[in-house]
């Protein structure tokens, strides 16, 4: 069989989507894996709601045959494992070459236009992640979510939030396999025997997932949340609203001062993403370990030892490494920071020793204030001491929000805690807050931490104040002239800490200010 080479391009450009308040007028369509699949998002008015429909080849029935008779021979000759671990220009070429030995075997007719077409099926079941493997190239998608068989899967994007897409599973079977291959793509096992699967798949998506139907009625279950390879810059989370200057440049000076930070919200309100964000405000020079359940933190630096929790190997937790021994481990390291992805139980008593042992710490925990973040942590499982609590300088409260019909996402407030007493009530301060009416954030300047921060390296509140004033007005000048990348955004902030005269001359900011209005700590 002759036939022209195969090209697909898994790395499309990624289009500038209009931001579209009205649901009803969003019709678009962006490329996913070039040639062969587009994505049409699109307002549906029979279901009254958005559509997410993936544009794929269609085969006829002669080209469906044909499909899977090639799908059954190669299952027979590929191992799975060693082709995955292969480029992708590699992958393509070995399954190309493959596919068309068998069809000179098998003496298949197959023409170069239904060939390409059937390729392309070929390269998205063995080497990809089957129906789904469009959506996971989507680089807007958030989440990927499939609640049963005969039920839609769903995405979340980016800018037009949640979507029923037009691929659904019709077999128990089929899906429960789709299940068992999520599970030898992130490394792990899954069966009747244990039928929960939480994992990361090589490039970091996290995943969730069930495979008996005694757990979820529906059959098997997953869903994906995507992994931002290049994470969200500070200046980037700027230009979303997401926080302000002001916030900003409070988290690097209190980052440069080894304060400890905790990061509270719900579910995908953007912990981690900030947490990412503020990162890279730690001194270039300083060690940071990380640890996490599933590797989600990307960190601009080379002085970084990242560790990630291992689940036990079988019965009887054998080869379980949890994120308590980890992070007992870290403190032997010599970190300068220690970053815990997530605090949910025995690991916070660590964690908060380590504070108090003077290692300065950033976490994230589920909550939605810090009333009741201080309540989880007082009580069971975790059961800390009021005590160990004064040793956290403040909780980031970040929060799900709709501005302009829009859903997004905002720092609300940011609490100073000054102190936890013998009956656990917490006094105090809560220098930033976000208006969700006017969608606009206020804050005063009579923040405890930098009064601690004074005290502790001998330092006046007007030093903390004017350099509060120029790193916010830095911040403000990089929103303003669009730096946004990631690299350069990091060389930025490092050249800061070397010499900061230079940078701020770079931008034009003059360092002799007079203190503006709100200049009222230390009054």
């Amino acid at each position: 069989m002759q036939t022209s080479k195969i090209e697909i391009n898994l790395n499309a450009t990624i289009p500038k989507l209009p931001r579209i308040i009205d649901k009803t007028q969003i019709n678009l369509r962006y490329v996913l894996i070039s040639p062969y699949v587009s994505v049409h998002i699109h307002w549906n008015a029979k279901v009254g709601e958005l559509i997410y429909e993936l544009e794929e080849p269609i085969l006829d029935e002669n080209e469906k045959i044909l499909l899977n008779t090639l799908e059954s021979s190669l299952g027979e000759m590929i191992n799975i494992n060693v082709l995955i671990e292969k480029t992708k220009e590699s992958m393509i070429e070995y399954i190309d070459k493959t596919s068309r030995l068998l069809i000179d075997e098998l003496d298949l007719h197959i023409n170069d236009e239904s060939y390409k077409k059937i390729f392309y099926y070929l390269f998205r079941d063995f080497v990809g992640l089957n129906e789904i493997e469009p959506i996971i190239k989507d680089y807007f998608i958030e989440d990927i979510e499939c609640n049963g068989i005969n039920t839609p899967v769903y995405i979340v994007h980016r800018l037009y939030r949640n979507m029923k897409t037009n691929i659904k599973y019709t077999s128990m079977d089929g899906l429960s396999s789709f299940v068992e291959k999520l599970a030898q793509r992130c490394g792990k096992h899954v069966s009747y025997a244990s039928p929960l699967l939480d994992g990361s798949l090589p490039d970091g998506s996290r995943v969730n997932a069930t495979y008996a139907v005694d757990v979820t009625s529906k059959g098997p279950t997953f869903t994906i949340r995507k992994f931002t390879k290049i994470p969200w810059t500070p200046v980037q989370l700027l230009n979303l609203k997401t926080l302000s200057p002001e916030m900003l440049a409070y988290f690097w000076i209190l980052l440069e001062h080894k304060s400890n930070i905790l990061i509270a919200g719900g579910t995908a309100s953007g912990k981690t993403t900030l947490l990412n964000a503020i990162a890279f405000f730690i001194p270039p020079e300083a060690r940071v370990v990380s640890i996490e359940d599933t590797r989600e933190l990307n960190l601009p630096r080379e002085n970084w030892l990242p560790s990630v929790a291992r689940t036990s190997l079988g019965t009887g937790k054998i080869g379980e490494v949890d994120l308590f021994s980890l992070l007992k481990n870290s403190f032997r390291q010599n970190p300068d920071y220690v970053i815990v992805g997530e605090v949910r139980g025995k690991e916070a008593f660590v964690l908060f020793q380590g504070m108090a042992s003077g290692h300065s710490s950033i976490s994230t925990m589920h909550a939605d204030s810090v009333d009741t973040l201080i309540k989880r942590l007082e009580t069971p499982p975790i059961e800390l001491s009021p005590t160990l609590l004064n040793t956290l300088d403040c909780v980031a409260v970040m929060t799900h929000a709709i501005v302009n019909k829009q859903q997004t996402r905002r720092l609300r407030e940011i609490i100073e805690i000054i102190n936890v007493d013998d009956t656990g009530i917490a006094l105090t301060n809560t220098p930033f807050v976000w208006n969700a009416r006017e969608d606009v954030f206020y804050f005063k300047k009579d923040s405890k931490v930098f009064e601690k921060i004074a005290q502790r390296y001998g330092l006046l509140i007007d030093e903390l104040n004017r350099e509060f004033d120029l790193r916010t007005r830095l911040l403000y000048e990089l929103q303003k002239r669009k730096i946004f990348d990631f690299n350069q955004t990091q060389k930025i902030v490092n050249q800061y800490h070397k010499n900061p005269d230079a940078v701020l001359s770079a931008f034009g900011i003059q360092k002799e200010v007079a203190p503006i209005a709100s200049h009222a700590m230390g009054l």
